[in-house]
């Protein structure tokens, strides 16, 4: 898990029972002036489930805008690493595991959940743009011409396919890419058959994946002469000052925090009737 994205870990405190939790949810506690549900991350990810709570620990992390508590058993080290060291999952480990992504850490494999698959299955949320939002880009399309087609970015499969459905639900074909090396090499072929303007219109990538982070991708994206005035959206579940400045920094034209389809429609709207 990003260090970025944890706030705190904690001793497991008091847990209260509530009727009709989710299943994974272990309980209910009160911290820092907030109620979180927190969630068995063994369980979680089809594990047992988290054995002497009393003696466990909390992760409070913020997620999707929301801020999240996951129960784990310990918490062994906090490591730097460069994306480039992160790497995806194997290919036979298939679409059913948890795995974002992995590194090797002294010659041993560490796994990088898909945190956010896990929180979609306890709380599936809205992928549908407002309908207005496209009935606003088909009025523009009277002035001027849009092509309907955007490239995603995203390491997380269920975060790749939200952003996927919105985009689809105002009427856009989506390329699909599973991180910032994937998504680069797929726009350096694109621009060999002819001008990229042409066949996409924009670019929303993730920030935070394997071997290319969203970052270098848009630096990448603005020293090449035949992709530099590509409009790309950074999309992340990170908010925050720290990401702004970034986004700044590297030239992209804007970052939405995930995940709110219509959010996501008014910067899509943005980029095209500019």
């Amino acid at each position: 898990m990003n260090v970025f994205k944890v706030k705190e870990v904690l001793q497991c405190p008091k847990l209260t029972a509530m009727p009709n939790l989710h299943h994974l949810v272990k309980g209910v506690a009160h911290i820092r002036g907030q109620t979180l549900s927190v969630i068995d991350l063994s369980l979680a990810i089809g594990g047992r489930p988290t054995q002497d709570v009393q003696k466990s620990f909390v992760v409070i992390a913020e997620f999707n805008r929301t801020t999240q508590a996951f129960l784990v058993s310990s918490v062994e080290r906090i490591i730097n690493m460069h994306w480039e060291a992160i790497l995806p999952p194997p290919e036979g480990a298939g679409k059913a595991n948890y795995l974002t992504a992995v590194t090797n850490i002294d010659n041993e494999l560490v796994e990088i959940l898909d945190v956010e698959k896990i929180l979609a299955e306890i709380a599936p949320v809205n992928e549908e743009m407002d309908a207005s939002i496209g009935h606003d880009i088909a009025e523009a399309e009277q002035e001027k011409a849009i092509v309907r087609r955007i490239l995603i970015a995203d390491d997380s499969t269920v975060a790749r396919k939200q952003v996927q459905r919105a985009i689809e639900s105002i009427g856009f074909e989506c390329i699909l890419t599973k991180d910032g090396k994937d998504a680069y090499q797929k726009l350096l072929e694109m621009a060999k058959e002819g001008s990229i303007y042409d066949q996409i219109s924009l670019v929303i990538s993730d920030i935070e994946m394997p071997e290319m982070d969203g970052y270098t991708l848009t630096a990448e994206i603005r020293r090449h002469a035949e992709l530099k005035d590509l409009y790309v959206i950074l999309h992340s579940s990170l908010s925050g000052v720290f990401n702004q400045a970034m986004v700044e920094r590297v030239g992209a034209n804007s970052f939405i925090a995930k995940f709110n389809p219509d959010e996501l429609g008014v910067a899509v709207k943005a980029a095209l009737t500019n």
